[in-house]
């Protein structure tokens, strides 16, 4: 009988990526014709938030570009652009606004990552951060973490002209995540049915598959670790005490559809969640914390002690 189960889940599994690949692709067409049609938009910062997410194509476009949602940061994305020879990134509001932030430069439409700015890796003490890019189209993304009571994303030149100025942002702009789970319907479970599959499956799969389509605009600086929950088990991890110390732990736990359930910051050796009603899957973000001139390297080890319980050593 189980693996009778397991065959029809497969078999949904699969309906579910193809669905996904092929809304994916349309939307994401939608998308680029509405950018080229409201030229506005791409020329301003689009903060993550709950007015953003009341446009008719912009929750869509979430769930299938950037669907593992991280409720710790602050997100702002801007462009598409054309740059020439450069891009440059008001670091003086970046660093006044949170203690670690990261802008992510994507090609633009494929949205590949071309590179990246660590406010951990540059210096900091001049007023511009400069990148060289090859001639193209590109679009920015930036996370704020661990963000202070006023915050600005900051301005950006680029080939040496101011293309947006710098933008506050409320600072109770995340507050839509806590009702986001609202929003679950048959369409957004459908898109995401086959990550749970995956991920149960995933000792037959290749990793980068398995990381590609779990992370598909992870970010650089960061390291990912995740699982899938059965329902009525239990979540144990375990740290290193030297991660704790020299590291954020950003915890997520999202349902089947890809939708935030729970989430935290993670500051103890240990963490317990208690067994979630349903299948779902989590995350973790471990990003270096300021002032850490190097990353760690870490090993990860899943442990199943029982049915009721999945236990994580990080170390």
């Amino acid at each position: 009988m189980k693996n009778i189960y397991l065959f029809f889940e497969i078999i949904l599994a699969c309906l579910s990526f193809i669905f996904y690949k092929v809304t994916k692709f349309i939307i994401g067409g939608l998308f680029i014709v509405y950018l080229a049609i409201n030229k506005k938009q791409a020329s301003q910062w689009r903060v993550l938030s709950d007015k953003t997410l009341r446009s008719p194509l912009i929750l869509p476009v979430l769930m299938t570009k950037g669907p593992r949602w991280n409720t710790h940061a602050i997100i702002g994305t801007l462009g598409a652009f054309k740059v020439e020879q450069e891009i440059a990134i008001d670091l003086e509001s970046a660093n006044n606004s949170a203690d670690s932030w990261i802008a992510v430069v994507y090609s633009f439409p494929s949205y590949k990552t071309i590179t990246s700015i660590e406010s951990n890796k540059i210096n900091s003490k001049g007023k511009w951060h400069s990148i060289k890019l090859p001639s193209g189209r590109y679009s920015l993304g930036l996370r704020y973490y661990n963000r202070r009571d006023n915050i600005v994303l900051p301005a950006v030149k680029i080939d040496d002209k101011e293309f947006v100025a710098n933008t506050s942002v409320p600072s109770n702009v995340n507050d839509f995540y806590h009702d986001l789970i609202q929003a679950k319907n048959w369409f957004y479970l459908s898109l995401h049915y086959y990550i749970f599959t995956i991920l149960k499956l995933r000792k037959y799969l290749p990793e980068p598959f398995v990381r590609r389509e779990y992370l598909p605009v992870g970010a650089p600086d960061t390291t990912f670790i995740y699982n899938y929950l059965k329902n009525n088990q239990a979540l144990e991890i375990n740290f290193a005490p030297e991660i704790i110390q020299n590291c954020n732990i950003y915890f997520n736990l999202y349902d089947r559809s890809s939708l935030p359930l729970n989430w935290c910051q993670i500051d103890t050796i240990q963490y317990k969640l208690p067994a979630p009603q349903y299948n779902s899957y989590y995350l973790l973000r471990i990003r270096p914390k300021p002032l850490i001139d190097k990353s760690l390297t870490l090993d990860w080890q899943i442990k199943y002690e029982n049915q009721d319980l999945q236990k994580l050593t990080i170390q």
